[in-house]
C-alpha cells in the first residue's frame, strides 16, 4: 500500500511503525474470509482491509478520529485471525492498537461511553474491586429487564449482569504472593517410573491475573499443582498486578503501561534474584500482551531492556509443560474433549498443537471445534461493549461445539471460558485442570456429576 506520511510524522516512532505496517498490505482481501465481523455484518469497513483504509486515512492525514472510524474500529475484536490468514505478514495487531490509542487521545466519546469504559478500567484489573462489583451485581439482577431498556447503555449493562457468575468462588489460598516448592514425592515417583534421577526441573513465575483470580481461581491452583508435580518451583511475585491487557485494548495506553511496568518490575526482581526459567501464564489473552511487552516499551529508555527480558521468557502454561514433557497419566478416562483454541492462543501466540497434544498424551479424546478460527465473542471487554455481535458469535461457537457432542470443553483463556459457558451446559475447564487431574491432581469441580449425566444421556 502506498503511503504519504510527512517526514515530521515519521519522527514519531509509533507513526513510523504503523506506516511500515500499512506499506506491507497489498489489498489482497484474504483477511475478509476469516474476519468474524465481516462474516456477520458483510460490511467492507468491518473487515481488516476496510479498517486499514480508515486507519491509514486518519493517521496519514493527522486527523482526529471520526464517529465512523470509531464505530468500525470499536467493532474489531482484535482476534487476529487476519494475521494468521494474511500472506503478506501485515502486523494488524500493532496497527489497530495504535488506532485505538489515537482514538482515545483525539475523540470525545458520548458521556455514557466514557463512564462505562472508565468503570471497566477501574474495576476489572483489580481483583478486590472486581469481587465487590460482582457481589453488588446480585442486587441488580432482579432489575435486569428495566436496566436493559435504559437508553444508550442498557444493553451493555444487561450484558454485564448476564456475565456475572451465579455464585462467586471463595478466595483461594494459593492466590497470594509466595513460593510453591516442587513436589519431591511426585518427582521421585515419576523418576522411578521413568528410570531416572529425581530433580527439580525449573523455577517459574506464574501470573496471578486479575479477573481470572476472582472468577476461576481453580485455574491457577491446578497449574501450580501441575508444575510442582513436574519438579517446577512456582513463585507468585510480590508487587505483581494486572498485565495491562484490558486497558491496552481499550486504547488507554498510559494506564496500561503503568500497570505493565509494575508487573515487569516484580518479575525482574525475581529474575535478578533467585532467577526464573520462564514466566508462565494461564490466560492466553494476558500472554499475548506480555509477549508483546518488548514492542510496547521499545522506546522507553527505562523499560525497553526489562520489558524485552520479560517477553523473552513468557510462555503459556501448555507451551511450558510441552517443553518439559508430560509425565505418564495416572487416571484413566474415556472423556471426549472439545478443544476451543482461544484467538489469543492460536492467532496471537501461534500456539496450536501443544495443548491438543498434551491432552491426548493425558488420555483424552480430543476433537477440534468446526470453524475453530472464528472468535467466540469474548475478546476482553468486547462482550460488554459490543454485546449484540458478541452474542451472535457465542451462539455460533456453541452450536459448533454442541454438534460434536463432547463430554466437556477445554480452553486456555478465562474470557472464552466465561463467554462460552454462558451459552451451554457442557462443562468448560482449563486445559491445565485436565492435565493436573490426569497426572494425579483432583478432578476438576466443573466435572462433578459428569458420569451421572453421561449415563442419563445414554439411557435416553
Amino acid at each position: 500500500m502506498q503511503t504519504n506520511f510527512a517526514p515530521a510524522q515519521l519522527a514519531d516512532p509509533a507513526m513510523a511503525a504503523s506506516e511500515k505496517i500499512l506499506r506491507t498490505c497489498v489489498h489482497c482481501g484474504f483477511c475478509t474470509a476469516t474476519c468474524p465481523t465481516y462474516l456477520l455484518l458483510g460490511d467492507e469497513l468491518d473487515s481488516p482491509r476496510g479498517r486499514i483504509y480508515l486507519i491509514k486515512d486518519m493517521l496519514e492525514g493527522g486527523k482526529p478520529a471520526t464517529p465512523e472510524v470509531v464505530k468500525h474500529v470499536d467493532r474489531c475484536l482484535s482476534c487476529l485471525s487476519c494475521m494468521t490468514t494474511c500472506p503478506s505478514g501485515v502486523h494488524y495487531m500493532h496497527l489497530v492498537d495504535h488506532a485505538r490509542t489515537h482514538i482515545e487521545e483525539t475523540y470525545r466519546r458520548p458521556l455514557s461511553d466514557r463512564v462505562l469504559r472508565s468503570v471497566l478500567s477501574l474495576i476489572l484489573p483489580y481483583p478486590n474491586r472486581f469481587r465487590l462489583a460482582l457481589l453488588a451485581s446480585k442486587v441488580g439482577q432482579p432489575f435486569r429487564p428495566l436496566v436493559a431498556r435504559l437508553p444508550r447503555v442498557g444493553n451493555r449493562l444487561a450484558a454485564m449482569l448476564d456475565l456475572a457468575p451465579a455464585a462467586l468462588p471463595a478466595r483461594n489460598p494459593t492466590n497470594r504472593p509466595g513460593t510453591f516448592p516442587a513436589d519431591t514425592r511426585a518427582l521421585e515417583a515419576s523418576a522411578a517410573l521413568q528410570g531416572g534421577p529425581a530433580r527439580r526441573t525449573g523455577r517459574v513465575a506464574l501470573l496471578r491475573g486479575c479477573a481470572q483470580s476472582v472468577l476461576r481461581p481453580d485455574f491457577n491452583e491446578a497449574a501450580i499443582r501441575l508444575l510442582n508435580r513436574h519438579g517446577v518451583e512456582v513463585v507468585q511475585a510480590q508487587g505483581e498486578g494486572c498485565c495491562g491487557a484490558l486497558t491496552h485494548h481499550m486504547g488507554k495506553a498510559e494506564t496500561s503501561h503503568a500497570q505493565a511496568r509494575r508487573t515487569i518490575d516484580a518479575w525482574i526482581a525475581e529474575m535478578d534474584g533467585a532467577g526464573l526459567d520462564a514466566i508462565v501464564v494461564t490466560a492466553s489473552g494476558c500472554g499475548t500482551t506480555i509477549k508483546d511487552y518488548g514492542f510496547m516499551f521499545r522506546d522507553d529508555p527505562a523499560y525497553a531492556d526489562k520489558a524485552a527480558r520479560v517477553s523473552g521468557i513468557a510462555k503459556d502454561i501448555t507451551e511450558y509443560v510441552a517443553g518439559l514433557g508430560l509425565m505418564p497419566p495416572v487416571v484413566e478416562t474415556d472423556l471426549v474433549v472439545a478443544y476451543h483454541s482461544a484467538c489469543s492462543m492460536q492467532h496471537g501466540q501461534g500456539i496450536r498443537t501443544e495443548p491438543k497434544n498434551l491432552l491426548k498424551t493425558a488420555g483424552f479424546t480430543v476433537k477440534d471445534v468446526p470453524e475453530g478460527h472464528i472468535c467466540c465473542g469474548s475478546a476482553g471487554t468486547y462482550n460488554i461493549l459490543q454485546p449484540e455481535i458478541a452474542a451472535r458469535l457465542r451462539d455460533r461457537k456453541v452450536a459448533n461445539i454442541q454438534r460434536m457432542a463432547p463430554d466437556l470443553i477445554a480452553t486456555g483463556n478465562i474470557g472464552c471460558a466465561t463467554q462460552i459457558g454462558k451459552g451451554t451446559a457442557i462443562p468448560i475447564v482449563h486445559t491445565a485442570e485436565l492435565l493436573d487431574w490426569a497426572t494425579g491432581g483432583p478432578k476438576p469441580a466443573a466435572l462433578e456429576g459428569l458420569a451421572e449425566r453421561r449415563a442419563m444421556a445414554a439411557a435416553e
